[in-house]
């Protein structure tokens, strides 16, 4: 059983380690090359479809997290995976006040140009989006030297 949840654990959150990076690295790269037409749907798009799934997705992991916590709470990496839960109870609280409304804003942009106000939010959304990243990985490190002992 408990094999079961450390892969389920490290799957999920993985992956979406994987999808956060990627909106970084790779999504948002382009979306700044797009011109001022396309930005604003492609922006609003992404929004619309990541923020729909990643409240859950987040959720799902630290519910695992917290699991994982029961399930080792005996063992010396306890430590490590409270960490990893903190860690990523954080990620969520930035999202939560900093990142998810800026989010809705973009995902309500129209489909004009993009506005000089809107890029600012955007650039300011990527920037925390990439604090949110490190910090996502941080948690997942803790929780791979905890479940690794």
């Amino acid at each position: 059983m408990l094999f079961l949840l450390n892969t389920l654990t490290t799957v999920c959150a993985g992956v979406m380690i994987g999808v956060e990076f990627a909106v970084s690295a790779f999504v948002n790269p382009v979306l700044w090359k797009l011109d001022e037409r396309a930005q604003p749907q492609a922006t609003a798009f992404f929004a619309r479809r990541l923020g729909a799934v990643m409240p859950f997705w987040y959720a799902a992991v630290l519910v695992l997290l917290v699991g994982q916590i029961a399930a080792h709470w005996r063992q010396t990496g306890v430590a490590w995976l409270g960490a990893a839960a903190g860690l990523w109870a954080a990620a969520i609280l930035l999202s939560v006040f900093f990142l998810v409304p800026i989010n809705n804003r973009l995902a309500r942009l129209d489909t004009g140009a993009i506005s000089p106000g809107a890029q600012r939010e955007h650039r300011k959304w990527d920037a925390l989006h990439r604090v949110r990243v490190a910090v996502l990985c941080a948690a997942w490190v803790c929780f791979l030297i905890a479940v690794g002992r």
